[in-house]
């Protein structure tokens, strides 16, 4: 998929969008598990403190004194620095008065310590850091026996293995999450694919039509696209009969021209005198004149109709045989190297009439030998279109830069002696810029002068 595609911006629209989305649901999957674990871990430490809650009620006096409870129900408690501790404190002077031998004289912070409040079931819960700077998790509570005796009771337990059990789900919860998102992306992709296949198959057609294999779009297309196939093929035949009209124009002005011009030149010759003769032969000029541009406009006309491609080598090969016939007195020598397969995107006329004009003047101009050379350019053009470069080639004299500049021009003729009106390299290089393309003279490896013409290529 290239940068500036569609299905790379539906594609990347589509990943960003689920990885967004992954990352949120996992984030809040895992807020609540550790919200869930949060509540279990205290769940377990509120058992303890009601365990430990009984025990020193049971054993109490009216001293307020207490001794260690044998078993609160978790065996670290009894094990030095384990990370799960308990203690008792008057709340009177937030003295000591019991505490597990897990603290090992150590001083364990309270909730109350550091402004925690307690919540609506009277129980204060937070992380603290304990002895061996420990993160725990804690919960406290105050008690009252009697009226003159109230006692804070906390119980705090390793936050470790919480914060294990919660890296834990998140880290699976993250595998899985990205394993989800690479099948998301997969099945986007081939979403991507198939969603816009419909319309690469109508490239594939209109790409038909450009190189001669079809003449409309042809098949069935999404609802989506329906419309636009069918306003491209009504354009395809709008383009055909707008063409057939203007060939018929250009036919018509053709015989409306002609033929007063043919009666003037047959009324001249059927005179005497030099007047007659002149304008006999400007009636001949004028026909030669009408003839010129009314092939210069069916050129134009024909550079616009869709689909026109020619096979360059039979065009070639077949204005050569005729150049070997027309100047075979002279003994030409007509070579051609043409590359095979290649095509030109236009009309058959025009690539006869533009060779045929190059190839004539080459035979005329040249002293026993014409090459005849033609290959596909390297690489496609900024717009992605195909050119095909032709060399005419011949051992004439050639052409100073000055004379080419001349001879380019429309009615130059540089010398008298040798038929025609001069508009011929002028009609090449107007069919050249009518299709893109371009037409120089050069310095001709034979000796003599190099005719370069460019024109599209399928």
């Amino acid at each position: 998929m290239q940068g500036s595609s569609l299905a790379l911006r539906l594609f990347v629209l589509a990943a960003i969008w689920s990885a967004l989305s992954l990352a949120a649901a996992g984030s809040v999957l895992i807020a609540v598990y550790r919200g869930s674990a949060e509540r279990a871990f205290d769940e377990r430490l509120g058992v303890y403190l009601k365990t430990l809650v009984g025990a020193i009620a049971a054993q109490s006096d009216t001293a307020g004194s207490f001794r260690e409870p044998d078993n609160v129900g978790e065996p670290r408690f009894e094990l030095p620095l384990s990370g799960w501790y308990w203690v008792v404190r008057r709340s009177a002077d937030n003295k000591v008065v019991v505490a597990s031998k897990s603290l090992v004289g150590d001083v364990l912070v309270l909730p109350s310590d550091v402004g925690i409040a307690p919540g609506a079931d009277r129980t204060a819960k937070g992380y603290i850091q304990g002895p061996d700077r420990q993160d725990l998790r804690i919960i406290e509570r105050e008690i009252s026996f009697d009226e003159q005796n109230a006692f804070r009771l906390a119980v705090a337990g390793n936050a470790g293995d919480l914060n294990e059990d919660i890296t834990v789900f998140s880290t699976r919860t993250a595998l899985i999450l990205a394993l989800v998102g690479f099948g998301l992306v997969i099945t986007t992709y081939f979403q991507v694919r198939l969603g816009l296949f419909p319309i690469e198959r109508m490239r594939r057609a209109l790409f038909a039509i450009r190189s001669g294999e079809a003449e409309r779009l042809e098949g069935t297309f999404p609802s989506e696209i329906e419309p636009l196939a069918q306003e491209l093929n009504a354009l395809i035949e709008s383009n055909r009969e707008t063409m057939e009209r203007a060939r018929t124009h250009v036919g018509n002005l053709a015989h409306a021209l002609k033929t007063p011009l043919s009666v003037i030149t047959n009324e001249a010759r059927g005179t005497e005198g030099t007047l007659a003769a002149r304008i006999a032969e400007q009636a001949g000029l004028m026909r030669e004149y009408i003839d010129t541009h009314l092939e210069r406009a069916r050129m134009a006309a024909q550079r616009r109709v869709i689909g026109a491609v020619t096979d360059v080598e039979p065009v070639v090969e077949r204005l050569a045989r005729a150049m070997r016939k027309i100047f075979e007195r002279k003994g030409v020598v007509v070579e051609t190297d043409i590359q095979p397969g290649l095509r030109f995107r236009g009309e058959r006329q025009d690539l006869e009439e533009t060779l045929g004009n190059l190839m004539d003047n080459a035979s005329k101009w040249c002293i026993g030998r014409v090459s005849v050379t033609a290959r596909i350019e390297g690489n496609p053009r900024a717009d992605d279109r195909r050119f095909l470069t032709i060399w005419v080639d011949d051992d004439g004299p050639g052409l100073s830069p000055e004379k080419r500049l001349e001879a380019v021009k429309r009615g130059q003729r540089l010398d008298e002696t040798v038929p025609g009106t001069g508009l011929g390299l002028s009609i090449v290089t107007d069919l050249a810029v009518l299709y893109g393309g371009r037409f120089q003279l050069l310095d001709s490896p034979l000796g003599g002068l190099r005719c370069e013409l460019v024109l599209p290529a399928l």
